[in-house]
């Protein structure tokens, strides 16, 4: 009888499915005042804003790096931002961050028209990607048009978390 009653629940346990896990890369949409709600959810930590789309061929680069400094600096946010001129690109976007190890960053893309949304991040900001913005604690910025040199994200995030002491 305990046999049987074991050989029961182990059947059971095989035909119920597994709780579904969304593996997926979760990807916000970036809309018309996402920019104000992402400065005020990392206001007052050191936080990297990358904006890169996946038809931009230094962004193919540049991200793996990303991905490894975010992953050597936990003490800093990574927030990623595709804001490429093809739309709706998202199992791709999801792919390359997933290779690149920002699968666990804050990864947004962006959702309607690009230059309102660019225009709401920086009125001069003319949609070239890749392009980074460094904020500070205090909420100063910093922009990098094209591919930032790792060498320079390395300065900054020890001076951000050398103010945090």
């Amino acid at each position: 009888m305990k046999r049987q009653f074991l050989a029961l629940v182990l059947l059971l346990a095989l035909l119920v499915p597994a709780p579904a896990r969304d593996s997926q890369t979760q990807l916000k949409p970036f809309g018309r005042g996402s920019w104000h709600e992402l400065t005020k959810a990392h206001a007052g930590r050191p936080t990297i804003v990358h904006f890169w789309g996946v038809t931009c061929g230094p962004c193919k680069v540049e991200l793996p790096q990303l991905g490894a400094f975010m992953k050597d600096h936990p003490g800093i946010d990574m927030v990623t931002i595709s804001a490429d001129f093809v739309p709706n690109l998202p199992e791709a976007t999801r792919a390359m961050l997933e290779r690149s190890g920002l699968a666990l960053a804050e990864n947004w893309i962006f959702d309607g028209f690009a230059d309102r949304l660019r225009f709401e991040i920086d009125p001069t900001w003319q949609g070239d990607i890749p392009r980074t913005l460094l904020i500070t604690r205090e909420g100063e910025m910093t922009t990098i048009e094209g591919s930032a040199e790792m060498a320079d994200l390395e300065q900054w995030s020890e001076r951000q978390l050398a103010a945090k002491k």
